[in-house]
């Protein structure tokens, strides 16, 4: 999978295993599907170096943490991110 242009520094799975989340140097979230390798969404809004990102057990969240001082949710609907 490419996409980010630094870095990256975490990932996880969704809880159904269909949806991989990145975090990068580049500021950005991308989130994946991981039978075809497509870049799903690309997630913007902090300011520095995201570090780690979470899926909630549901499934229907993904927590982003960055070298900004936030955490960000994000609504993430595995049909249609």
């Amino acid at each position: 999978m490419t996409g980010h242009t630094a870095d990256v520094n975490g990932v996880d799975f969704s809880p159904d295993g269909r949806l991989l989340a990145s975090a990068s140097d580049d500021n950005t979230v991308r989130v994946w599907d991981v039978q075809t390798r497509r870049e799903l969404a690309r997630l913007t809004g902090h300011t520095a170096w995201v570090n780690s990102v979470a899926f909630s057990p549901g499934g229907r969240l993904l927590a982003s943490g960055s070298m900004d001082g936030t955490v960000r949710l994000w609504g993430v609907r595995s049909a249609d991110v």
